[in-house]
């Protein structure tokens, strides 16, 4: 009997799974990419903060393809900068807003909903009362309250229990994860990180009431900024350093998701957020470090958006299984075989691994294909084994299987391919360059195309399992 467990291994597969830095067991599954992706960013990032500006707030920008490890390594620079004695507050932005729909006002209300309650959990550290801040939220709540026209109770949500009283103040019971049971007292009205909570859960789902947050958010933005910056971020820093802490850094993930979908002024969402508005993002007095959307790289606006927010964004692009001469890239393949193979033996060491791929693959050119036609993109990969293993449903998997999983993945591509694209197609095969924005979103965006960075900069490929199917020819 093998010595591999086929359920244990289809679940470890999980595509979706981000791996937690401090957890002993996704530890066993992570392999470092940094040498084969251009650069160790996560360190550019870390040093950004420990070594060139602790004292100085900063303002970072990260980006790359969905889906190929950006969460994960954030992850990993939150355990190194909490390991460099910083407080850090990581939150994924599509867990508080419509990204469809974000406005500055939703990411400054997000932001200071979660520091409130990261500072909370913190046993030595008590702030004082943000009470400009607090009538802020108040008033949204308020105003939201009557735009809905409450009954004298309702439940929201994620939220809990909300009630109105006679004299037009709100209690909650507890629905937040980690804050215990708050009642809003006759002066002090909601909590604020219940406030803002309670806010979030009421407009994510209603288009009026966002819109109706908005006009009430939108002329106060300055204040609001200076009011977090205050009343909340300034004392929170200063408690910090005097309990030993170096200082507070804000991780916002996930707003490389926000739909490019039309704003106001008929500008594109990521536009109209990290460049219309992008000086709004960096005045808040700590570390910050937003995902954006990669297409903001191809954007005619570049220049602005790293003249606005005054930085470069860093690029985690795919994992190069070829380099740009077409030869295999040894060491991207070899990461990419130990990524497969630590899901299957995660306890063991590389060398290890290598001597058992025949308890996972009929041959070892079996696990080589399978690394190859992924083109480097670690989400792909890993949907590409499950796909495999549900299929098959034994191991060793075949050479036979896998092409009838690669075969109709491809089929199911090239049915959303029309002419133009695959002209496009053809130019970037032949140039290795996608050129503007358009070009972008239409074969970058939809992963038809894969973007790989070396000493030289950036290159294109063809996603490999189009490059297959023989309309390039």
């Amino acid at each position: 009997m093998g010595l591999l467990d086929l359920q244990k291994f289809f679940q470890a597969t999980n595509p979706s799974q981000v791996l937690k830095a401090d957890s002993p067991e996704d530890e066993k599954y992570y392999i470092d990419f940094s040498e084969v992706r251009g650069g160790k960013i996560i360190e550019e990032l870390r040093e950004n903060i420990t070594f060139f500006s602790p004292d100085e707030p900063t303002c970072e920008l990260f980006t790359g393809h969905i889906g190929c490890g950006k969460s994960t390594e954030l992850l990993r620079l939150k355990a190194a900068l909490e390991k460099a004695e910083f407080h850090v507050v990581y939150f994924e932005s599509s867990q508080d807003l419509e990204m469809g729909d974000v406005d500055i006002g939703d990411i400054m209300l997000a932001i200071a909903r979660r520091i409130t309650e990261s500072i909370g959990s913190l046993e030595k550290i008590t702030l004082p009362q943000p009470r400009g801040f607090q009538r802020i939220i108040d008033g949204a709540t308020k105003l939201l309250q009557t735009e809905i026209e409450l009954s004298a109770e309702a439940k929201l949500p994620g939220v809990g229990e909300i009630s109105a009283s006679s004299e037009g103040k709100f209690s909650m019971e507890a629905g937040v994860p980690g804050i215990a049971e708050v009642k809003a007292s006759d002066d002090e009205g909601v909590s604020l990180a219940l406030g803002i909570g309670k806010i979030t859960a009421k407009t994510k789902k209603s288009l009026e009431l966002r819109k109706k947050l908005k006009d009430y958010l939108e002329p106060q933005t300055d204040n609001i900024l200076e009011t977090i910056n205050t009343e909340l971020i300034e004392p929170t820093v200063e408690k910090l350093k005097q309990y030993g802490k170096k200082g507070l850094v804000v991780i916002v993930d996930n707003l490389d998701r926000v739909e490019n979908v039309i704003k106001s002024g008929r500008r594109p969402q990521p536009e109209y957020l990290f460049v219309d508005r992008g000086e709004n993002l960096r005045l808040l007095k700590c570390h910050l470090i937003y995902t954006m959307p990669l297409s903001l790289m191809f954007s005619n606006d570049y220049n602005r958006l790293t003249s606005r927010l005054a930085v470069e964004p860093k690029v985690l692009p795919m994992v190069p299984v070829k380099l740009r001469d077409g030869n295999e890239c040894v060491l991207g393949m070899k990461n990419l075989r130990q990524m497969v193979l630590a899901r299957a033996f995660p306890d063991l060491d590389p060398e290890q691994r290598l001597g058992l791929i025949s308890e996972v693959f009929d041959a070892p050119e079996t696990l080589d294909r399978l690394c190859q036609i992924s083109g480097g993109h670690v989400r792909e990969l890993l949907q590409l084994l499950r796909s495999l293993i549900t299929k098959e449903r034994k191991l060793p998997l075949s050479r036979e299987w896998l092409e009838r999983v690669i075969r109709d993945k491809g089929n199911q591509m090239k049915l959303g391919v029309d002419d133009q694209e695959w002209e496009l197609l053809r130019q970037v095969q032949e140039s290795q360059e996608v050129k503007g924005d358009r070009e972008y979103q239409i074969l970058v965006g939809t992963r038809l195309v894969y973007e790989y960075r070396d000493s030289q900069g950036s290159w294109f490929q063809v996603n490999p399992i189009l490059a297959e199917l023989g309309n390039l020819i």
